[in-house]
């Protein structure tokens, strides 16, 4: 693994716009076309196989809460609990998620936290830097499926002839640019994908409607089930027919407290950092993580140990992630369905990835 300077393609900007990716430069650069990610063959087949083998082990995770009705130290309330089970017991399918790995092609990938719910820069991982390859050669492969087992999982999560409504914040340009790929995947795997704002979800006749009073009855959202669970209408979640993609079993994968689970569970498993509720189980530099942050937000990182825990604060296991020129970075592997798919990778000046962090393309030979 290693990460090199190559040439810009002259009119980049024009080519990734001419995608529908016109957010690469929002507040600075995002996408970066003079550097690349370098990989062999054998470190391509260690992150897609700790993938597959922690995918195997969060579903496990969520069968044995599910059988232990544990749900207080993943700080999921009755409500919550009942929506687990009732759509795992169900055999509700998930579509996708994203794994954060520390790894610098030594020794084995370690997870950080599981995007399991609203992970986001696919569009960029999946078709973004798989046009970048293509166009520039730079490599012979890339680690990238993504598209094609997106629109095969599509089959596998809908029922036939199913019509599927995408919604989310369409304020936000990454978001809206994601929901239209996701429902532009849903298209070619042959359903009616339709889109609305999240806000304009109405309830009507003892349903969720859309703005033209049609019932929806299958629905992803890109909206975290955190911030569903706090709305006026989550009082209606557990009466409606809709079926929501991603399912709600996945509020037990796309909270942080699913590290210590892990740790619990599968102890020492070389993919896994130690992780707890109390610092005072870890020892050495310690980072702490809010169960339920996104982006980075409220991540911090002690060096020398932390002597009390915070409620609703999860501490993991300090490990270093790959470090350059282009600064510190962090490995997404993609997961569809129970397997992993493709790579993407971004990069900041420290050790936290945030919003703002750069995403730069792979391949390897």
């Amino acid at each position: 693994m290693r990460r090199e300077s190559i040439s810009p393609r002259e009119d980049w900007r024009a080519r990734v716009e001419a995608l529908g990716f016109d957010f690469h430069t929002p507040d600075g650069p995002y996408w970066v076309e003079d550097a690349c990610y370098r990989f062999n063959a054998a470190e391509i087949e260690r992150i897609e196989a700790a993938g597959n083998a922690l995918h195997a082990m969060c579903l496990e995770a969520v069968a044995r809460v599910v059988e232990r009705g544990d749900y207080a130290p993943l700080g999921l309330d009755d409500r919550a609990a009942t929506l687990v089970e009732r759509t795992w017991r169900a055999g509700e399918k998930a579509l996708y998620g994203r794994m954060d790995l520390a790894y610098d092609g030594h020794g084995e990938p370690k997870l950080l936290e599981y995007n399991a719910d609203t992970p986001t820069s696919l569009f960029e991982a999946s078709v973004v830097q798989w046009y970048w390859l293509e166009e520039t050669r730079a490599g012979g492969d890339q680690f990238n499926l993504i598209h094609e087992k997106l629109v095969e999982r599509w089959r596998d999560v809908l029922p036939e002839h199913a019509s599927v409504h995408f919604a989310g914040c369409l304020e936000s340009r990454e978001d809206e640019a994601t929901l239209e790929y996701l429902r532009e995947t849903c298209a070619q795997a042959g359903f009616d994908a339709r889109w609305l704002d999240i806000s304009d979800i109405g309830w009507r006749d003892a349903a969720f409607v859309d703005l033209a009073d049609r019932p929806i009855t299958q629905l992803f959202k890109l909206y975290p089930w955190e911030w569903m669970m706090a709305e006026p209408f989550a009082a209606h979640l557990g009466m409606a027919a809709t079926r929501w993609i991603e399912p709600a079993w996945k509020q037990v994968l796309s909270n942080k407290s699913l590290l210590p689970l892990l740790w619990q569970l599968f102890p020492d498993h070389p993919n896994l950092l130690p992780a707890s509720h109390d610092p005072r189980d870890i020892g050495g530099p310690v980072v702490a993580k809010p169960r339920h942050g996104r982006e980075g937000e409220g991540v911090f990182i002690a060096e020398r140990g932390i002597a009390f825990a915070e409620p609703g604060v999860v501490y993991q296991a300090f490990a270093p992630l790959f470090r350059g020129e282009g600064g510190h970075a962090l490995l997404g592997a993609w997961i569809v369905g129970d397997e992993a798919v493709g790579l993407g990778i971004r990069e900041d000046d420290d050790a936290v990835t945030r919003n703002t962090s750069r995403f730069v393309p792979h391949c390897f030979d």
